[in-house]
């Protein structure tokens, strides 16, 4: 709810920003809402929504939830599975494919009536343009040999942009960091400082430009009258117009139509774009991570749509292009040099822009943008993924990986439990640890040798402990306590924040001397790899099958029989490269 409401003000008090951001962080939310089944807090709660919590399925409605954002942001239903497929799923199968493109259809029915229902005026400015949000398909654009040498030139800018803003926004969000921990105080400090910037420069800046005569024999009002139009008047005789106030005090979904317009290469002066590029690519920087939810996708657009606008008018005659569609080329190149995503800013795109026969250039800007951008960082998702020490997997194993053993990188010390073990050593291994996942040893008497009998979670011990169900002697049961004592929703996985807490549970000193069984609720097949498997095959694999833990096991007999577990976290590069400091200089 706050995601919802803080985004609306946001892009109501006219900060430079996007509505994806919240929109996929709030679909993702709802989403994890129903994958827990339902809030507790609000008596929100439904039982069939306990057949969805588990990991996979968790994971596969946060995937549909944050497609849903983006079609509904964009109306884009296809590019928000898309975007689902290259930048929010780790772990990709074709279930979740016609699950995310269910979802984004009911998306875009939804959006469809709402936009039939509001056509009448009834909800402002929301609406326009139907599903098509910037129509540039009434002509069929033509481009030749120098054409295509201008839109190479516009992918290389795009990526040298692109690089610079994500460069520029990892220092800044680093710094933003440093202030919001000091508390809600300096937050709503630097929230005031970047509002009151973002007035000064919106109000300040359009009186450097020159006023204009309107337009002879233009379709649109000139001046305009009310929020929404090309020709914003501001301090202009009549019959004139203020090019950059047209752009500043129109929202950012009106100043990209305008920008995308065909047959206006007169419109804009060549000053007033150069202005309202620097102020929007510096305004985006220093909006994005206040404390308002927002996203980067409009502040790039319009940026990108502004120099590409610029490189359109100064070909001038010499291009076949109208500069409406350079300004959406350089939308696409600078997206492609910020994101790093190509097929679902594609699809985004030519979905927005109903362009079809864009798509070849289109494509090419953007694989020109991102390929330059790649040679100075990542993509700005990447980044903050890496800023916020998330420990979110790539589909592919870095080239290191090669040089390393799946046991090379287990971290220690390995803490197993036996088949029937003493409850005071599971309660002190709770306490002093926050491992999710135990490996489970038979070890004489209960078998001949030790012997790995599965992986047993954290979660899981919880609930059992719960259950007081405690022997005297180490002795294997049946098991049949715990279907008589527990049903299967007893050991699903909570919300967060719902679960069990070792704190919650207090023993007795006799209880803590005694045992408990822990083959009922033991997995007896989990997935393993021998401890010299090569590591970036170990990686594959563990992505691949969408795993938490993967278990290493000794390659020769007569050891132990469990070298470690494999998480996310032991997989991740900084964990890597502080074992093995060597490998960032030699690889």
């Amino acid at each position: 709810m706050l995601q919802i409401f803080g985004s609306i003000l946001g892009v109501s008090g006219g900060f430079v920003l996007g509505k994806e951001g919240p929109m996929v962080h709030t679909g993702a939310c709802i989403a994890n809402l129903l994958g827990q089944g339902g809030s507790r807090k609000y008596h929100l709660t439904w039982n069939w929504l306990k057949y969805f919590k588990n990991d996979r399925d968790r994971r596969d409605l946060i995937t549909c939830g944050a497609a849903a954002g983006v079609a509904a942001a964009f109306r884009a239903p296809v590019g928000g599975v898309l975007f689902a497929l290259e930048e929010a799923a780790s772990w990709w199968r074709s279930a979740l494919l016609w699950r995310t493109f269910f979802t984004t259809a009911v998306v875009a029915v939804v959006l469809r009536a709402l936009i039939e229902f509001c056509r009448k005026g009834k909800c402002g400015l929301f609406g326009q343009g139907g599903l098509i949000m910037f129509d540039l398909s009434s002509n069929v654009p033509s481009y030749g040999t120098q054409d295509l040498i201008a839109i190479i030139i516009l992918g290389v800018i795009g990526g040298v942009f692109g690089g610079l803003f994500n460069f520029l926004l990892d220092r800044i969000l680093r710094v933003y960091s440093i202030i919001n921990e000091r508390g809600a105080p300096s937050k709503i400090l630097l929230t005031i400082t970047i509002s009151i910037i973002t007035s000064a420069c919106s109000y300040g800046l359009p009186w450097l430009a020159a006023c204009s005569p309107c337009p002879v024999g233009s379709m649109e009002e000139c001046p305009t009258i009310g929020r929404s139009g090309n020709f914003k008047s501001f301090q202009c005789p009549p019959g004139h117009y203020n090019g950059l106030a047209s752009l500043f005090f129109n929202t950012n979904d009106d100043a990209i139509r305008n920008l995308f317009s065909r047959g206006t290469e007169n419109e804009f002066h060549m000053s007033s774009l150069f202005v309202f590029f620097i102020a929007i690519y510096c305004l985006g920087l220093v909006t994005y991570g206040i404390a308002v939810p927002s996203g980067l996708f409009i502040p790039v657009i319009l940026a990108g749509a502004t120099y590409g606008r610029i490189v359109g008018t100064l070909l001038g005659p010499m291009s076949d292009i109208d500069p409406g569609l350079f300004a959406l080329l350089g939308a696409a190149s600078f997206l492609g040099g910020t994101m790093r995503m190509t097929v679902s800013v594609c699809v985004i795109l030519l979905e927005l822009t109903n362009e079809l026969h864009m798509l070849p250039l289109v494509m090419l800007v953007l694989l020109i943008s991102k390929t330059i951008a790649d040679c100075f960082n990542k993509g700005v998702y990447d980044q903050i993924v890496v800023m916020k020490g998330l420990p979110f997997m790539e589909a592919h194993a870095e080239p290191y990986m090669r040089h390393l053993v799946a046991s090379d990188v287990v971290s220690g010390p390995l803490i197993s439990f036996s088949g029937v073990e003493k409850v005071g050593n599971i309660v002190h291994a709770l306490r002093i640890t926050g491992h999710n996942g135990f490996p489970v040893v038979d070890e004489p008497p209960v078998s001949e040798a030790p012997e790995l009998v599965g992986l047993v979670l954290r979660s899981h011990v919880l609930v059992l402990l719960s259950g007081r169900n405690f022997m005297k002697e180490k002795v294997k049961t049946s098991g049949s306590f715990v279907l008589r004592r527990f049903g299967a929703f007893d050991f699903a996985k909570p919300g967060s924040g719902k679960g069990m807490k070792i704190e919650d549970l207090d023993f007795t000193e006799e209880e803590m001397e005694m045992y408990v069984d822990l083959h009922p609720i033991t997995n007896t097949s989990p997935y393993t790899v021998v401890e010299t498997m090569s590591l970036a095959k170990a990686a594959v694999l563990f992505r691949a099958l969408g795993l938490r833990h993967l278990l290493v096991v000794p390659k020769t007999p007569g050891r132990f029989p469990i070298v470690g577990i494999l998480t996310r976290h032991d997989l991740m590069p900084e964990h890597i490269h502080g074992l093995f400091p060597n490998l960032r200089k030699s690889h």
